[in-house]
């Protein structure tokens, strides 16, 4: 987070950010890798000009079936404690998408436009 601070306006969507990227790491480690500590995980940040973040988490698991992930909203999955955090992230990101059998995560965020006066955070 420090990173994508140095590089982009303060603009109240910082929180957002880290919450995605916080449930695509637990995701990955948890479900990705089943919490095996031989297995690892990469994670690439991009910054552009305009302000944008591109985020890649990509995990060492066998993958899964991304159209078998249960709507956490529906009446019958609304108790549950677990299955939110891709209903999360693409809650809070512009944009988030898999790749290679769900190995790999893609999520990005743009500038938030009608933010009051932007400040950098250092």
């Amino acid at each position: 987070m420090r990173f994508i601070l140095n590089f982009r306006f303060a603009d109240g969507s910082e929180v957002d950010i880290e919450m995605a990227l916080r449930e695509a790491l637990a995701n990955a480690v948890v479900h990705g890798n089943g919490e095996s500590p031989g297995k690892r995980v990469y994670v690439e940040c991009r910054c552009y000009t305009d302000e944008e973040v591109s985020i890649t988490v990509r995990d060492e698991g066998p993958g899964f079936d991304t159209g078998d992930v249960a709507d956490p909203t529906t009446p019958e999955n609304r108790l549950f404690k677990h299955g939110r955090g891709i209903y999360i992230m693409k809650t809070l990101m512009d944009e988030v998408f898999f790749e290679q059998s769900g190995t790999v995560l893609h999520m990005r965020k743009k500038p938030n436009v009608g933010s009051a006066a932007p400040k950098r955070v250092e």
